[in-house]
């Protein structure tokens, strides 16, 4: 790897959703680590839109208002690089919900050399032996001090 080189990542919605609520948690402590520049966060349309979905199902987790949580996706949408999903149908992944996530990890590696997808998604993590995807604790075991 290059000097000044950032690790680059895509991050699953699962992880920025337990990120947000949990602070102190690994997926925490990832999130943490994007928006202090340590890691580059590649991330698509997709992704922001299934967030804007979910994040208000779990205000009781996260205990941010209606415009709070606009806000917050506002504010990821500009730390993050976003890129446009790569058509995608492997018939290994159980879950076609999860086709344009592995998209975006395709599209990421080709226009942002992104190393990794972090997902707790476990139809995701049955195809890491296919593509370059690893659970929030596997990469900060391999990463934390980035």
């Amino acid at each position: 790897m290059a000097l000044n080189h950032r690790l680059s990542v895509v991050l699953d919605t699962n992880v920025l959703l337990s990120g947000i609520a949990y602070p102190n948690s690994v997926p925490g402590k990832i999130v943490a680590a994007w928006r202090h520049g340590a890691i580059e966060v590649v991330l698509s349309q997709y992704i922001f839109d299934e967030l804007r979905r979910v994040l208000p199902r779990l205000s009781a987790w996260h205990g941010l208002s209606a415009a709070e949580m606009d806000d917050l996706v506002d504010i990821l949408a500009i730390d993050a690089e976003q890129v446009e999903p790569i058509k995608v149908n492997d018939p290994n992944l159980r879950d076609a919900f999860d086709q344009p996530i592995l998209g975006t990890l395709m599209a990421a590696q080709e226009s942002h050399a992104v190393q990794y997808l972090i997902t707790g998604d476990k139809d995701l993590l049955a195809l890491a032996d296919q593509y370059a995807i690893l659970t929030p604790a596997e990469f900060w075991a391999r990463h934390g001090g980035v």
